[in-house]
């Protein structure tokens, strides 16, 4: 099994900035695409921004310029880092990996976090 484990989520004024992380552990042999996703109340969970193993990012247009994604791949983490935060960017944020286990399979598993809550309110 594999565990994400987010952190770094809080209350911050608009124009303030907020650090997400992600750990993941546990039967990981390796690890392909890592990805934050966010999620408000009676919507749907919407991609925020992927990175791949090989340091490729994707954002939403929302975010482009002032969120970036990271990752350390010694780690097993991916990072978050928000500026310029505005009052729509209040979401729960979700860590989410596509984790290989095994070196002999192809089978990849999509894994997620819990959720860190996001605020952002005067």
């Amino acid at each position: 099994q594999v565990q994400l484990v987010e952190s770094g989520g809080g209350l911050v004024q608009p124009g303030g900035s907020l650090r997400l992380s992600c750990a993941a552990s546990g039967r990981i042999f390796s690890i392909n695409v890592m990805g934050w996703y966010r999620q408000t109340s009676g919507k749907e969970r919407e991609l925020v921004a992927t990175i791949t193993s090989g340091d490729t990012t994707n954002y939403i247009d929302s975010v482009k310029g002032r969120f970036t994604i990271s990752r350390d791949n010694t780690k097993n983490m991916v990072y978050l880092q928000m500026n310029s935060l505005k009052p729509e960017d209040t979401a729960v944020y979700y860590c989410n990996a596509d984790v290989k286990t095994y070196s002999w399979s192809s089978i990849i598993h999509k894994y997620w976090g819990q959720g860190t809550q996001v605020t952002v309110s005067s």
